[in-house]
């Protein structure tokens, strides 16, 4: 049954079909080389050497034909669709460098050629193997010439048509190796190189960190808006008829804290979307005021000692210790309730010391949060190779970050 492999196989008919369409694509350079013949018969010594010289014009333009970038789309779409994808990962549009471009041109002239001698034999085989059917009762094969080509009559010219259609198979087998050979160049030639491979790897890589960073980023901002909310909502509704005034200021924050995680979800879904987004977050200490007020107004007595100028840290370091900061504060309200928080930033001798103390209460859901808080400021502090704690201290809960940069780190 191995024997049979190629006849039977799938596999082999897409080949086929891969070599058609090179003996397909050959067929305007022959017309070429058939109208090249003429113009350089006048000056060959025959008919032979204008052939020769015709042919090799052909192939000239072949090569050159085949660095044609769209001819380079074309020949990666049928290699990966007619011969099982032997290059993943492989892009095929315009080559950046000549390496490349040589051998995408190697490939496709391969592929014409080969597809051109197979594609003709195709044609050829079956139509003589039909004629040749007549041979043993005709005495003659019309073919070649007027008078066809004689062969034994009877019993004796019987092994002619057995012959073609041995042939036939045969170029079954031929098609079969061939597209296989096809393949194996296909993946030297087309394949992405090593260098290649690891640059994707790289920029796969940045990519995935930077949605990491991303996911932290809105997992901060809007995990923060939400908290700001459900406690200012909740305190609005008990105090609506007997404050008012303390209700307005609930309802502002709601609707500042709902704007800002509103913004930095509208940036972030663009980048995820590859798209520019109309307005970057570029939240900082500089925004800190801020951030601690709205937390004020969710109930929660701040209280800040900040050493230093927070326009002096750069600015990445500003953000995360900013998201971090704003990290502290949400876990704050979601597992402690409305706690007295301290407060310490510290910039000086480049690097950035926070400090975040408050009394470690019960939370104020029963409900897990299965959040990841704690885990996501580590893993800012790690990339800025900054140094990170968090826990209970007596009946305390703790946080201390020191963020290094320049000479610092």
């Amino acid at each position: 049954m191995r024997l049979l492999n190629p006849v039977v196989n799938r596999s082999t008919y897409r080949r086929w079909a891969y070599l058609i369409l090179g003996g397909a694509l050959f067929v305007p350079y022959l017309i070429f080389a058939s109208i090249a013949i003429p113009s350089v018969t006048p000056i060959a010594a025959g008919i032979g050497t204008a052939t020769v010289v015709g042919g090799l014009v052909a192939i000239l333009v072949l090569v050159a034909s085949s660095f044609i970038p769209a001819v380079r789309v074309l020949e990666g779409t049928a290699v990966r669709e007619l011969l099982d994808d032997p290059a993943p990962g492989a892009t095929f549009g315009r080559a950046e460098n000549w390496p490349v471009r040589l051998r995408s041109s190697a490939m496709f002239v391969l592929h014409v050629l080969t597809g051109g001698v197979l594609s003709f034999l195709s044609l050829v085989l079956p139509v003589v193997f039909v004629l040749s059917l007549a041979g043993p009762f005709t005495g003659r094969i019309a073919i070649a010439t007027e008078e066809g080509i004689a062969v034994p009559r009877g019993w004796a010219g019987a092994w002619v048509p057995v012959l073609f259609l041995l042939l036939v198979v045969g170029l079954i087998y031929a098609v079969s190796a061939a597209g296989a050979l096809l393949g194996r160049a296909a993946a030297v030639l087309l394949g992405i190189s090593a260098a290649d491979r690891i640059a994707q790897l790289e920029k796969r890589t940045e990519q995935l960190a930077e949605r990491n960073r991303l996911a932290r980023e809105l997992h901060d901002s809007v995990g923060h808006a939400l908290s700001v909310v459900t406690i200012q909502a909740g305190a609005a509704r008990r105090l609506l008829r007997r404050d008012p005034d303390f209700t307005g200021r609930a309802l502002e924050a709601i609707e500042d804290a709902a704007r800002s995680a509103l913004e930095d979800l509208d940036h972030v879904l663009g980048l995820l979307r590859e798209e520019k987004p109309g307005k970057a977050p570029q939240a900082g200490l500089g925004e800190l005021p801020g951030l601690l007020e709205a937390t004020r107004l969710a109930g929660v007595p701040v209280t800040a000692e900040v050493t230093g100028e927070p326009g002096e840290v750069p600015a990445v370091v500003s953000r995360e210790a900013y998201r971090i900061l704003q990290e502290c504060l949400t876990n704050v309200l979601r597992h402690a309730g409305k706690v007295p928080v301290a407060l310490r930033l510290a910039i000086g001798g480049d690097q950035l010391e926070l400090r975040v103390r408050n009394p470690a209460g019960e939370p104020v859901a029963s409900r897990p949060t299965g959040g990841r808080g704690v885990r996501g400021m580590a893993e800012r502090v790690e990339v800025l190779r900054g140094e990170f704690s968090a826990g209970r201290d007596g009946e305390h809960w703790e946080v201390l970050v020191r963020l290094p940069w320049g000479a610092g780190k």
